[in-house]
């Protein structure tokens, strides 16, 4: 991957989960609740097999994805935090935009 292609990727991550959470945030009024649920969606990203074997089989299905979340490189770590970062951001405007007294849905 070379550095424009990196680049390119923080930031579409940052802004598609930043909008994502944004969104959910206004209409599940919850700051928080795209932070809490941003490591699922990682599990999901980063695995690869159907995600019914977390409930069918979960004693092969988790040790399978947290060996492949360890085998991820620094550029997928920095990616995945940024989507992270945007799902907190998000969280602050909303508070911030709410204590300022706009009211959202």
């Amino acid at each position: 991957m070379n550095i424009v292609q990196f680049a390119v990727s923080i930031l579409l991550f940052f802004v598609l989960f930043f909008g994502i959470s944004f969104l959910l945030n206004m209409i599940l009024r919850s700051s928080w609740i795209m932070s809490i649920v941003y490591p699922v969606i990682v599990l999901f990203i980063v695995d690869n097999f159907p995600w019914t074997e977390y409930f069918s089989q979960p004693g092969t299905a988790f040790p399978a994805v947290f060996k492949q979340l360890g085998r991820l490189g620094i550029v997928d770590v920095v990616i995945l935090a940024s989507g992270f970062v945007g799902t907190i951001a998000a969280g602050i405007v909303i508070k911030k935009l709410r204590k300022s007294g706009y009211q959202m849905f």
